[in-house]
């Protein structure tokens, strides 16, 4: 067995098939199948089905899958460390991120990172739970998991890094009821058309509170996808509650923006899995502990292992 069998073998399963594996490595097919046929030799099972023209992962596959990302993801660490004694000269930082979290602190993180390290790139992947961030992080698919959650996250075997809370604001469009910086109370929203995000997200039982006063307040929109609420809040369909880390973006795009009382907190938070952190990743997170520590406004943030 060899890393580049590993390689060809998570190839195989992230583009689902031997032929776009092969594509994405630049190798002939023929290459590739043969150094599968070889792996599964030495090791005495299969790893795939062939199931018609394509391939699905065998018990045997299932059970290589994280290994094979924490092997490789350890070779590059060492490759990475070794490129450390001089700085970062290149290399990637895999980063699973929630929507909102994805918005700030990610971005303000993303920002500062390049400035510090030009070389490095930051490659971030959508999760919308906690526990997709989470096992995300646990397969080795990336090295470090930005959440949101409505309570403190505590996540067993992972280090966490509690980053910042933010409150719940209401997001419109300019020129209506709702001006900007002014608190609300949720009877000042009697009449409004609010958007919503699916049942079970914390942002939706805010909505289905204030709906529940009555008041005429009611949904007009129901979205899965975050990205469509600013542009529908901007067109006048009617006000979002969002977290305060879409605030910065939704003024500059010419909504108002107020806060509401009372409201819950989003609180984001950074996990990983120290051992298996390359160069890159480490530095993301000691800048990300950094942020955190500007933002609570007090001692070191804590990150603690359950």
């Amino acid at each position: 067995m060899d890393a580049r069998q590993l390689e060809y073998f998570l190839a195989i399963v992230e583009h689902g098939g031997f032929s776009k594996a092969a594509a994405a490595l630049h190798v002939a097919q023929p290459s590739l199948s043969q150094a599968m046929a070889n792996l599964e030799a030495d090791l005495g099972v299969a790893l795939f089905h062939r199931v018609g023209r394509g391939v699905v992962l065998s018990e045997a596959g299932e059970e290589l899958l994280e290994p094979s990302r924490r092997v490789l993801r350890d070779m590059a660490a060492v490759r990475d460390t070794a490129a450390a004694l001089s700085g970062l000269h290149g290399g990637t930082v895999e980063v699973a991120t929630m929507p909102s979290p994805g918005i700030e602190p990610l971005t303000t993180l993303i920002h500062r990172f390049a400035e510090l390290h030009p070389a490095v790139t930051v490659s971030t992947h959508a999760a919308f739970t906690p526990d997709e961030v989470v096992s995300l992080v646990r397969s080795g698919a990336c090295e470090l998991g930005l959440l949101g959650s409505p309570n403190p996250v505590t996540v067993a075997g992972l280090d966490v890094l509690q980053v910042e809370d933010q409150p719940f604001v209401v997001v419109a469009a300019p020129d209506g009821p709702v001006r900007d910086d002014v608190t609300l109370r949720p009877e000042d929203l009697a009449g409004q058309k609010l958007i919503a995000s699916r049942t079970g997200s914390l942002m939706r039982s805010i909505v289905d509170d204030i709906t529940a006063g009555g008041r005429g307040t009611g949904i007009v929109t129901v979205v899965d996808h975050r990205t469509s609420i600013l542009p529908l809040v901007l067109t006048g369909v009617g006000v979002a509650v969002l977290p305060s880390s879409w605030t910065r973006l939704a003024r500059r795009c010419g909504a108002v923006v107020a806060p509401i009382e009372p409201t819950a907190h989003l609180h984001v938070a950074m996990v990983s899995l120290p051992a298996h952190l390359t160069p890159a990743a480490r530095a993301f997170l000691a800048l990300t502990t950094s942020l955190a520590r500007q933002r609570t406004k007090g001692p070191a943030a804590a990150r603690t292992r359950k």
